[in-house]
């Protein structure tokens, strides 16, 4: 890794080159107690709100208001079809056709409805693969679904780790593993990037090989979308499921999505269903019998929340403005930045758990502090100090600059205090 110079002077040039720098004025930045803006690297966790977002809230609660239930289909931005204004953006985002991606639900919902599909275990295959260290709702999602089938998850549960010693999952590992277990394994469940470590794993290649040896495949977007560049439809994944509210910035318990491949259409698999994924020529007849919406819009159950998809979709115009490969363009640059600061300035006091290849990470860089005994007291210093981190137990401190509203000097002024605060 190239040293970059590690005065504030260069942060400072970078910044003024930024094709992007306008777009931070789009978004409420949080203020400190003397009005001003704190230091946010918590986009992994909770993006910012768009400023837009408070104006079509609004404009929804004003459509009730005015409207009542003739809102659904005369307002400015009818209801009945409201999730599809998200559709385009979602599609271009996780590189998907439009009738493979409908906005729906919350993750964890939508991927205990599409385990629910793909998951068809055999006295033969039976097993489910994960990551070790999963987050804690994706392994109880895959843990609840074995016992529903009667399978005892300390048997039929398999999880690919890390060498001892090491924080990223080897590849060569996944494709040990998936050979010598393939002939038994029902489902494969990967994220896109793991979210204590920051990995983003070759969903391509993870996908390729478990698919050759009979097994479904499905994608955990949820630290991915909005943050990665996507190819789930070339890259033949079966599903994927994600939540809105960490680099989509569509708000706390932001409405989520799902992907279904569109070679799906043809295998009638079972479903849980609801009315709002029935034929939407019939849906309001009330038919008793069930005819499924064609593409991922068929897994919907129930109408979706307005109030909560306007800010998202103000997010999505945002996205569809700057465009992800320009995105990703600054992330990559922002993150860059950030490890050749820590490897200049920190170096013996934090250890990089991400990965430093550009293609196996995405905005968050995971640290581990080398001295476990400064962890309470750093917490509370970067707290003072008006800087949002995010800490995962007492020495692990994950940072995401997020190209859309985070600056070069912002990352600076970051190193800078964590050198004062760890010497």
């Amino acid at each position: 890794m190239m040293s970059a110079p590690t005065d504030r002077s260069f942060a400072d040039r970078l910044d003024a080159e930024d094709p992007l720098r306008a777009l931070r004025s789009e978004f409420q930045l949080p203020l400190d107690k003397s009005g001003n803006a704190k230091l946010y690297f918590c986009g992994h966790s909770l993006g910012l709100q768009p400023l837009r977002a408070k104006q079509l809230v609004v404009e929804e609660l004003d459509a009730w208001a005015r409207q009542g239930v003739d809102a659904h289909f005369e307002s400015t931005r009818p209801w009945v079809s409201y999730h599809e204004r998200l559709t385009p953006m979602l599609a271009t985002l996780t590189g998907a056709h439009q009738s493979e991606v409908v906005a729906m639900n919350s993750l964890t919902v939508n991927l205990q409805l599409l385990l629910t599909t793909f998951y068809r275990p055999t006295r033969e295959r039976y097993k489910i693969l994960i990551e070790h260290g999963a987050f804690p709702s994706d392994r109880y999602a895959v843990a609840s679904q074995l016992q529903m089938h009667g399978f005892d998850p300390a048997k039929s549960l398999l999880e690919i780790a890390p060498h001892e010693g090491e924080s990223h999952v080897r590849m060569a590992d996944m494709e040990a593993l998936i050979e010598r277990e393939g002939d038994s394994i029902a489902l494969v469940l990967l994220p896109g990037v793991q979210y204590l470590t920051g990995q983003c794993f070759d969903m391509e290649h993870c996908t390729r090989i478990a698919q050759r040896r009979g097994c479904y495949v499905g994608l955990d977007l949820a630290h991915a979308i909005g943050n990665v560049p996507l190819a789930l439809h070339d890259w033949n994944a079966d599903f994927a499921v994600w939540c809105s509210y960490k680099y989509l910035n569509g708000g706390p318990g932001a409405i989520g999505g799902a992907f279904i491949h569109e070679r799906h259409e043809r295998t009638q698999l079972p479903r849980l269903a609801g009315w709002w994924g029935h034929d939407k020529d019939s849906r309001f007849s009330m038919p008793q019998h069930f005819a499924a919406l064609p593409g991922a819009e068929g897994w919907q159950l129930s109408n979706p929340p307005i109030l909560a998809m306007a800010p998202l979709l103000a997010s999505l115009e945002l996205f569809e403005r700057a465009s992800m490969p320009a995105l990703r363009t600054k992330s990559l640059r922002l993150t860059g930045y950030l490890m050749q600061l820590l490897q200049a300035r920190l170096q013996g006091r934090m250890t990089l758990l991400t990965p430093t290849e550009d293609d196996a990470h995405g905005a968050q860089v995971s640290l581990r502090l080398n001295s476990v005994e400064i962890g309470a007291s750093l917490r509370q210093r970067l707290s003072e100090a008006a800087i949002v981190c995010d800490w995962r137990g007492a020495d692990l401190l994950r940072v995401a600059p997020v190209p859309s509203y985070n600056t070069f000097v912002e990352v600076w002024k970051l190193i800078d205090a964590l050198v004062e605060m760890t010497a």
